[in-house]
């Protein structure tokens, strides 16, 4: 993709966000969207070929980025991986305050069945976004592991915010400190159920190795 179209995309984007609060991610949201940025609707099918569902991701992977670009200015070297997950979450949704009711209405597209798998996608970019910026190299199954439980939290903690009215969101930010302690939970008692498998296996191996078992064969 150029330069020239990813300047047309934000502009069509920025332009969409002004309007989808009060009329919704709708196909008939483009129009007024590209008349505002300057363009007309032949311009709005090249940007976003894929229509709604396409500017929708457009906005996720923006809010990712500057997510990204928040967290590359903070010294994360001394802090804890909960603590590290916590502010990267809190910093995606910061960036996002004033797109609350955007973000609530591109929500009620993707909740239909026929979008779901947009949906999916979108959280799973986040998450992903949220690993890498702090980090993550794993290649084998925490990869996944890691992913599907940030995504519960991400995804809880972002329904949370959106109809929270506390002081600063005083009370999703404990919420999601919840959250992530049922984490480490998990976490920490996947590691004993791990650690006990590698005990059973050796315990296994060490008996089919003994004399006794020899002789019985």
């Amino acid at each position: 993709m150029t330069g020239h179209l990813e300047a047309e995309r934000a502009a069509i984007l920025a332009a969409a966000l002004t309007h989808a609060p009060l009329d919704g991610w709708t196909s008939s949201l483009l129009g007024p969207a590209a008349a505002e940025a300057g363009f007309d609707e032949t311009m709005v099918r090249r940007a976003f070929p894929g229509g709604v569902n396409e500017i929708i991701d457009a906005f996720v992977a923006d809010a990712d980025a500057r997510m990204v670009a928040a967290l590359d200015g903070r010294d994360l070297s001394e802090m804890r991986i909960r603590d590290r997950i916590a502010l990267a979450v809190r910093l995606r949704l910061e960036g996002n305050l004033q797109y609350r009711e955007a973000i609530r209405r591109a929500l009620a597209v993707h909740w239909r069945l026929s979008h779901g798998p947009a949906a999916l996608r979108g959280v799973y970019q986040t998450v992903d976004a949220i690993w890498r910026a702090l980090g993550d190299t794993s290649t084998d199954f925490n990869f996944f592991t890691k992913r599907g439980l940030l995504a519960g939290v991400y995804g809880t903690t972002l329904l949370y915010w959106l109809d929270d009215s506390s002081e600063d969101f005083a009370d999703t930010w404990a919420f999601l400190d919840r959250r992530i302690e049922d984490i480490m939970r998990i976490q920490k008692a996947r590691g004993h159920l791990d650690k006990l498998g590698e005990r059973l296996v050796s315990l296994g191996r060490l008996r089919s190795r003994s004399p006794l078992a020899r002789a019985r064969r």
